[in-house]
């Protein structure tokens, strides 16, 4: 059945309400829908009804394109200034014994061991500490470029980069554009959690806030940049939470336009402060991609992480707006697992990814950070099995 066919079906539904046929007709019209209704959306809405809106968005968009990339993970370290409740994977200093921190030498050979190999993107986040300061950092992001030129850097949240602006008293402004003179070039969409600070006091009360999280990235995007925006979702939040915090970013870009991708990140129960808080079921996962789908209408991409969500369910999310499913090929990312993700080495093989995207009756395509094909996979015929590398990376007992 057509998508066509099925928005017909739907509206054609007797039982359908008013209000929600409404904003089918919207979302058919590619007319922008309200903060009322996508509140209504997640009050209201049934799996199978925002199922057909978002696939229809995602394939006005991309048809059946769902984008991979091949990239690997630098955590510079798991202890942390900041004491966020939700957190599963640093350590305050005082847990010191608990933790790591690479040096400078040390992140760059961890760069050095993927020479061989068809990487295009190197993602830098971790946790807050004052020696990780504004040198550090540019030196760093020198170092990388210096030493393989065509690999894509993206590095850092905006909330590290608040701290290390703040701590050498420079405005944001400044600091974007040395971080940019140095080789960064893309953010990741961490650090933003949810906006409101009714939500925000409570879970991550120490870090930067919403307007400086959207100041830093505005920034950003002031000097010709591409960036990526997420949401922690299914804790302490009530629905118009999260849609508060959607509407910030759709306000945002529609003044930059910089935003590139939208992640939902799946609030995760284990070892942490919030452990007692129960977890979102598959079910409201995909309600959620599908609406951040139907809401975010100028965000070209929307991306689950198969490694924090399981293969399974990302496979599903493909159905429901998403069109990416990152693509991490190692063992380099231990903030999913450490939270108890079903991915405790989240590794998989270009092949593997390719087969996962076939399997949901999606084409799959390799993309670099900024969304240029690297490789089409639609057609393509593997010689052998690609292994997956793995590196011995801290563990916490």
């Amino acid at each position: 059945m057509e998508v066509s066919e099925n928005f017909q079906v739907l509206l054609s539904n007797p039982q359908l309400s008013p209000e929600l046929k409404d904003i089918a007709e919207k979302v058919l019209h590619n007319q922008r829908i309200t903060f009322d209704e996508g509140v209504l959306l997640f009050e209201k809405a049934e799996l199978g009804y925002l199922g057909v809106l978002a696939n229809y968005i995602r394939e006005q968009k991309h048809g059946d394109k769902t984008y991979f990339n091949r990239n690997f993970h630098i955590e510079p370290t798991n202890l942390c200034v900041y004491d966020c409740k939700f957190c599963s994977y640093s350590r305050l200093i005082r847990q010191r014994s608990e933790g790591w921190e690479y040096t400078m030498q040390e992140m760059l050979d961890i760069v050095k061991r993927y020479d061989d190999q068809a990487v295009t993107e190197v993602h830098i986040v971790g946790g807050v500490l004052p020696q990780y300061d504004v040198h550090f950092y540019t030196e760093l992001f020198r170092s990388i470029k210096a030493h393989r030129p065509n690999l894509h850097v993206k590095a850092l949240t905006p909330v590290e980069y608040h701290y290390i602006f703040k701590k050498a008293k420079i405005d944001y402004a400044t600091g974007m554009k040395l971080m940019k003179d140095a080789g960064l070039e893309s953010m990741p969409g961490g650090g933003a959690e949810i906006f409101h600070p009714e939500v925000r006091d409570l879970i991550a009360k120490d870090k930067c806030n919403a307007e400086q999280w959207l100041a830093i990235h505005e920034e950003w995007h002031k000097l010709g940049m591409r960036s990526n925006a997420t949401m922690l979702y299914g804790h302490i939040e009530k629905f118009w939470h999260r849609v508060d915090h959607m509407e910030r970013l759709r306000q945002l870009q529609d003044k930059t336009g910089g935003f590139q991708t939208f992640i939902p990140l799946k609030f995760r129960n284990k070892d942490n402060q919030m452990s007692e808080v129960p977890e979102s079921t598959v079910v409201e996962d995909l309600r959620n991609f599908a609406i951040a789908r139907i809401y975010l209408d100028n965000f070209d991409h929307v991306k689950a992480y198969w490694a924090m969500i399981s293969r399974t369910t990302a496979q599903l999310s493909l159905n429901f707006g998403v069109d990416d499913i990152d693509g991490t090929l190692d063992d380099t990312t231990k903030i999913y697992s450490m939270a108890g993700a079903e991915e405790q080495h989240p590794g998989m093989s270009t092949k593997q990814l390719v087969e996962l995207i076939k399997n949901a009756g999606r084409h799959p395509i390799e993309r670099d950070t900024l969304y240029n094909i690297v490789t089409d996979y639609n057609e393509y015929q593997f010689e052998e099995e690609e292994k997956p590398k793995y590196y011995k990376l801290p563990v916490i007992n």
